[in-house]
């Protein structure tokens, strides 16, 4: 099974670095990453540039014009190149630890998708982290409760590991836990739902509206807490203002029958995809 990894990022290089860093960190690599940029400036090629010089593993960088919040478009240009059998999602500024691969493999199974969770880290700490270029992927559980007693983080169980498998499956139909921060989804299933729906456009429900329609379409919902958290760095909140729009077609998404993405992979040519690549090299 390939596996590759579609890491969403806009001008923000140092916090990208870090999370590419983490992903070359890996137990188990991924057979390739996949940088989805939504439009950032030159630093962030510079950025990814410098990674790519000690990456073990081919990345990839797909750049589109900065034409305001289009993560859903950013996503499904790298799902279009992407040569991997799943799909893990990951956002610019969530760190992964070395077992992340590894259990997201682990938690694969055909008819399922995977959605994690994630600890958040509070300004200070990321501050520290991204401007020293502390290891932090490497840190031990405990580290991370020390963190979490001094009040740097928002939580510290979620670092912890349960086993079993047969709880995880325990709300197949659970649409509200699905985030792109940390999400899994096999590349033959985003096909057929035609991926993110691109009408979503400024922050949210992207990733809700698109857990909907593979679960109706028969792909169920796998809980991935306790196995595949991410640390996600602070930052301020999103502009909002195009959040009531989302709401209300993620509602007439729930009151149809509708499994299909009206804006969706579907208008991604090899030549589409060729040009967002060699408008980065």
């Amino acid at each position: 099974m390939k596996i590759s990894v579609v890491v969403t990022t806009y001008n923000r290089p140092a916090a990208l670095t870090t999370v590419l860093r983490s992903l070359l960190a890996q137990h188990q690599l991924p057979h390739e990453i996949l940088v989805a940029d939504d439009g950032s400036a030159s630093e962030t090629r510079e950025a990814i540039q410098s990674i790519a010089k000690e990456s073990t593993v081919p990345l990839h960088h797909l750049w589109q014009i900065d034409d305001g919040f289009r993560a859903a478009a950013a996503r499904n240009l790298a799902v279009a190149a992407a040569q991997g059998d799943l799909i893990v999602f990951l956002d610019g500024d969530c760190v992964t630890r070395p077992d992340f691969i590894a259990q997201h493999h682990g938690l694969a199974e055909p008819g399922w998708f995977v959605a994690g969770s994630r600890v958040l880290l509070n300004p200070s700490l990321t501050e520290q982290l991204v401007d020293q270029h502390w290891p932090v992927h490497h840190w031990s559980r405990w580290q991370w409760l020390t963190q979490r007693l001094q009040g740097q983080i928002n939580r510290w169980w979620p670092l912890c590991h349960a086993p079993g498998q047969f709880w995880r499956k325990a709300q197949p139909r659970q649409w509200q836990s699905a985030r792109t921060c940390n999400l899994a989804v096999w590349r033959n299933d985003l096909l057929a739902v035609n991926g993110f729906d691109e009408s979503y456009q400024g922050w949210g429900h992207e990733d809700a509206d698109l857990a909907v329609r593979l679960i109706r379409h028969g792909v169920h919902y796998k809980n991935g807490r306790f196995s595949t958290t991410v640390l996600h760095l602070w930052h301020p909140e999103n502009d909002r203002s195009q959040l009531p729009e989302n709401v209300a077609r993620l509602q007439h998404i729930l009151g149809s029958p509708h499994t299909q993405a009206v804006r969706g992979l579907d208008g991604y040519t090899p030549q589409a995809v060729a040009k967002a690549l060699q408008a980065r090299a």
